[in-house]
């Protein structure tokens, strides 16, 4: 059974050029020839085909090469997009705090040139205060002073750092206020200079010692002199020494110390 449709295939060809032989009153070689030229035109059309379609084919994989890279370029160019407009947002703000800075320093000028006369005249008070105050270390006082008005000439040094100096040496004067010392320094006394022992006590007494403890005395705030304090007063100036000096605990002192002026 399988014989027959092979020897069909095999007789077809010839079949055909004998038909085509007969039909056009050709030769059966001539036939053979004619058949050949058909077949190799098909066969070239085969081929022709087959590359068209390879052709073809290469175009379709470049066309969605291409469709893709453009996907690619849309989403970048997205966000690009939205980077600006985020761009623009934040350069918009920074306009806006610029101009805010830029009033905060017109401010501040102004702000600046009330400050810097105000600083000025807290020296000049402080300057006064101490020239009016217990005569107590008033070579270092003095020079603070002296200091704090040199700053304010100064152009290196900013507004806010003269006015945090000026402020540091008045709460140091606040301070002087609220505490007792005992400290070595010079007094002139009878015309000559002595080093004694002074005993403070916040700013209502300043008293002195000498070294021989022959001679002791306190500031008379009223009269603003020196005075000589009376024997009854030296115990306690001794006692309020070695309390300054943490070595001896607190403990009530008898002093002599102004009483407070009623209010006219």
């Amino acid at each position: 059974m399988s014989s027959i449709p092979l020897v069909c295939h095999k007789l077809a060809p010839r079949l055909v050029t004998i038909a085509l032989a007969t039909t056009m009153g050709l030769s059966v070689a001539s036939a053979d020839e004619r058949i050949e030229e058909i077949l190799d035109i098909e066969r070239d059309a085969t081929s022709a085909d087959q590359a068209a379609q390879v052709e073809i084919d290469g175009l379709a994989d470049e066309t969605q090469e291409a469709i893709h890279e453009y996907r690619v370029l849309l989403q970048e160019l997205d966000r690009i997009s939205r980077y600006n407009d985020n761009l623009e947002r934040t350069i918009d703000d920074q306009d806006r705090e610029k101009a805010g800075l830029e009033r905060q320093i017109n401010e501040f000028g102004d702000l600046e040139r009330g400050i810097v006369p105000l600083l000025i005249d807290m020296v000049d008070d402080l300057e006064q205060f101490i020239e009016l105050d217990l005569p107590f270390r008033l070579n270092e006082r003095r020079a603070d002073v002296e200091r704090l008005r040199n700053l304010m000439d100064r152009s290196d040094v900013s507004v806010a750092e003269r006015y945090r100096q000026v402020m540091a040496t008045y709460q140091h004067e606040v301070t002087l206020g609220r505490n007792i010392e005992s400290y070595s320094g010079e007094l002139k006394i009878d015309g000559e200079i002595h080093t004694v022992d002074f005993f403070r006590v916040g700013r209502v007494l300043l008293a002195y010692r000498t070294p021989d403890r022959e001679e002791s005395g306190y500031w008379d705030i009223e009269a603003r002199q020196w005075r000589v304090l009376d024997d009854r007063y030296r115990r306690s100036l001794e006692l309020g020494l070695r309390i300054a000096q943490n070595l001896a605990t607190p403990s009530i002192l008898e002093l002599p110390i102004a009483a407070p002026q009623e209010g006219g």
